[in-house]
């Protein structure tokens, strides 16, 4: 064996480390489009006993019913790590929704996303007359004070999610919007993918003050396939290390032998 072909264990693997960070370097971005695995409607109700958890529709906003029960707020989760491979980087994320119905009177409303902190339900309760009502929360179900009905709570009435928006746009009339890229929705979806367990998806947020500026939204559970959610997320992933290491050897070696 020549001196050109005699490999000890540290060069090999310095070889190794060398041409696989050069080779990861280079790996193109890929993208992920997938639908929510879980939505449902938080109706506000002092005895948190309203939801919509199987159906086809979500609301944010606020309806014309008097005071202590007009607010409406969505949630919606995307199962991040089982979408897109573990220790990837991600680039940029777009959340697309179908805004299906409105009031007559509504007019252009900023809607936000905004993390939820604490893991939630989605039961089988179905509201009838467009779903705004919601029904009789089912086992499981998110309510206005009920994160699982009927026994987990939120810390807080009407769900616990951070102040700060991810995203912000506004919604006017019937038709597909889109949310993103920001940096904080970015960091949303990295943390996800990083810490599965923390994925409790976003409160979709709307004016809450107005009457009758809630807008509904459609779920995964939408009859049409073209109107249910959407993220997407351009992510660059992170080679097997066994096969950085292959092709760092192949490559190292190949240069050698063209010495």
């Amino acid at each position: 064996m020549t001196s050109m072909t005699r490999w000890t264990s540290t060069t090999r693997w310095m070889f190794c480390l060398v041409a696989a960070t050069a080779i990861a370097g280079a790996v193109e971005a890929d993208i992920a489009s997938f639908t929510s695995d879980r939505d449902n409607t938080l109706i506000e109700s002092a005895t948190g006993s309203l939801s919509n958890g199987a159906g086809q529709h979500f609301f944010a906003g606020r309806t014309n019913q008097g005071a202590g029960a007009a607010i409406r707020r969505g949630l919606i989760r995307f199962d991040v790590a089982g979408n897109v491979p573990a220790l990837a980087t991600i680039d940029s994320v777009t959340l697309t929704l179908n805004m299906s119905k409105e009031h007559f009177f509504s007019g252009p409303e900023p809607i936000s996303l905004h993390p939820v902190l604490a893991d939630w339900g989605e039961g089988a309760s179905v509201g009838g007359l467009g779903e705004a009502m919601g029904a009789q929360a089912a086992a499981g179900d998110a309510t206005w004070l009920h994160t699982s009905f009927s026994s987990g709570l939120w810390a807080n009435a009407g769900g616990d999610y951070s102040a700060t928006a991810s995203a912000t746009v506004t919604v006017d009339e019937v038709g597909s919007y889109t949310w993103g890229s920001t940096s904080q929705m970015v960091a949303d979806v990295q943390s996800w993918l990083d810490n599965p367990a923390t994925n409790f998806g976003w409160a979709v947020i709307g004016d809450e003050v107005v009457a009758q500026s809630a807008k509904r939204f459609d779920t995964y559970q939408n009859l049409v396939e073209a109107n249910r959610p959407v993220l997407a997320i351009d992510f660059t992933p992170i080679p097997e290390p066994a096969a950085l290491c292959g092709l760092g050897l192949a490559a190292a070696g190949l240069a050698l032998r063209r010495r």
